[in-house]
């Protein structure tokens, strides 16, 4: 069974950017003593609850009572912006034939909300979501992965990936998936393209319009392989 798999942070941002960003800038306002981007780096990998807990006894201020319900909620509001900013996900979603399935190195509740916030929820329908709560490692890693083929009964080899980070393309590509990297998202910095195909990207797709081609280029591909 060939599998279509969507980095989802949604679909195709890099949410580890933009929650450590979201992150630094609130704590930025709240505790201004503090070098918050230096030291968040200590706390990686935690909950949002967890690592304001690590962070505020080195402060002298206190934090707002509900500091993790905000930071939550904003961090949900960029990332649905961030999706709204993606040409052609939606189309591409609906009209490709592949069974699909989300991979996120992010958490379950966060995925969850920015689907439903821009309604690819009712797109993606039943397909299973992947998340980083699964697995022990809440970074990209090609365990994450290999826990979706697995459950969906795929061999790697037939799993597609499209990925949008340098750290997800190179845990997918050594888990042996075909990753397409994927550039049209609005955070991507120049240079983003030559460093996904270091990491092993098989082709490059500049917005999502451009996807159905290339899943037909590589179902072609393997077919071509099979039959030698």
């Amino acid at each position: 069974m060939d599998t279509l798999i969507f980095d989802c942070d949604g679909v195709l941002v890099d949410s580890e950017a933009i929650a450590e960003a979201t992150l630094v800038g609130l704590l930025g306002e709240w505790l201004p003593d503090l070098a918050a981007d230096t030291v968040l780096r200590q706390a990686l990998g935690m909950t949002t609850a967890n690592i304001l807990g690590h962070l505020e006894p080195l402060s002298r201020h206190r934090l707002p009572a509900d500091a993790t319900e905000r930071v939550d909620r904003t961090i949900e509001a960029r990332l649905a912006r961030e999706l709204e900013a993606i040409d052609g996900v939606a189309a591409a979603i609906a009209s490709l034939p592949l069974p699909k399935a989300v991979v996120s190195n992010s958490r379950r509740r966060r995925v969850l909300a920015s689907l439903a916030t821009t309604g690819l929820d009712r797109l993606i329908g039943e397909s299973p979501v992947f998340t980083a709560d699964q697995v022990a490692y809440p970074k990209p890693a090609p365990d994450l992965y290999l826990l979706a083929a697995r459950e969906l009964g795929c061999a790697p080899a037939d799993c597609l990936v499209v990925e949008d980070s340098v750290s997800g393309v190179t845990a997918a590509h050594a888990a042996g998936m075909t990753v397409i990297g994927f550039t049209g998202a609005s955070h991507v910095e120049p240079g983003q393209a030559r460093r996904l195909v270091e990491a092993g990207a098989w082709r490059i797709l500049d917005h999502m319009h451009g996807l159905e081609s290339m899943v037909d280029d590589w179902r072609h591909a393997r077919l071509r392989a099979a039959a030698r």
